[in-house]
């Protein structure tokens, strides 16, 4: 795909790279079954949109927090990811391919980023010199722009600027199905409800390939994946939906956890 970026850059750019045509490419690209087909519809038409798009929000959201020395590496990475997703996009329910596909790359970069940063903390020592004042490597975080995350900055650009509350309710979503994972033992001490609980956030994360997903749905699907009867499941739900009712609130109001 190299070859594309490469003949991509050397033209004169459009402002605009992801038109109708795009989004046409990529309901042709659902539709077929043509290997050759689909190969030359996303080389010709979706490939060059995908990555632009994925430059754009990088940069204008400063998603610098990366664990890559080139940033056309995280590019590739997320592109991967959203072809494991494009065939998900349905534009009969009303959804615009650059609406659609721009806020799955959005959610990404904003768990990436996230869990970047963490990993960036905790590789680096922040005790104190002997004389009290902070260490080299603490002063280097504070002072490096691309590892000084501004997140109540960039959360609130993120949570209402052009934001549907469906969409800051999917990216919600995913911070919350990630520190409910992160926190799961502290969170359920005994290990049956952990379980449970891992069962619940399971769905959660395949909630985009569920097509049922309401209370009764939810108590099927965990009882074929577990033997557990339905009072402890409601029980581990409900302590979910309070760490998802206090979460929420702080994140509409806060711009993060």
């Amino acid at each position: 795909m190299d070859r594309i970026i490469a003949r991509h850059k050397a033209q004169k750019q459009k402002r605009r790279y992801f038109t109708k045509d795009t989004e046409d490419a990529i309901v042709r690209y659902n539709n077929s079954n043509n290997f050759k087909e689909r190969s030359d519809t996303y080389e010709n038409y979706i490939h060059w949109p995908f990555y632009k798009l994925t430059e754009n929000i990088i940069h204008t959201f400063k998603f610098y927090n990366t664990d890559v020395e080139d940033l056309e590496d995280l590019q590739h990475e997320i592109i991967t990811f959203l072809l494991s997703k494009i065939h998900l996009f349905d534009p009969s329910k009303g959804a615009k391919a650059y609406s659609y596909f721009g806020t799955i790359v959005k959610r990404y970069l904003i768990v990436y980023n996230e869990k970047n940063y963490k990993k960036l903390l905790s590789n680096y020592s922040l005790s104190q010199n002997d004389d009290g004042s902070a260490n080299d490597d603490a002063n280097s975080i504070a002072a490096h722009p691309k590892m000084h995350y501004e997140l109540d900055l960039e959360w609130g650009d993120l949570s209402f600027n052009g934001y549907t509350p469906k969409d800051r309710l999917s990216i919600f979503m995913d911070y919350y199905i990630n520190y409910c994972s992160d926190n799961l033992n502290n969170l359920f001490p005994k290990p049956e409800d952990a379980k449970v609980a891992d069962c619940i956030l399971e769905l959660f994360r395949k909630r985009d390939n569920i097509d049922v997903f309401n209370k009764k749905a939810l108590y099927i699907y965990i009882r074929e994946m577990m033997d557990v009867k339905t009072p402890q499941i409601t029980k581990n739900a409900k302590v979910l939906y309070s760490i998802f009712d206090e979460k929420y609130s702080q994140f509409n109001k806060l711009g993060g956890f």
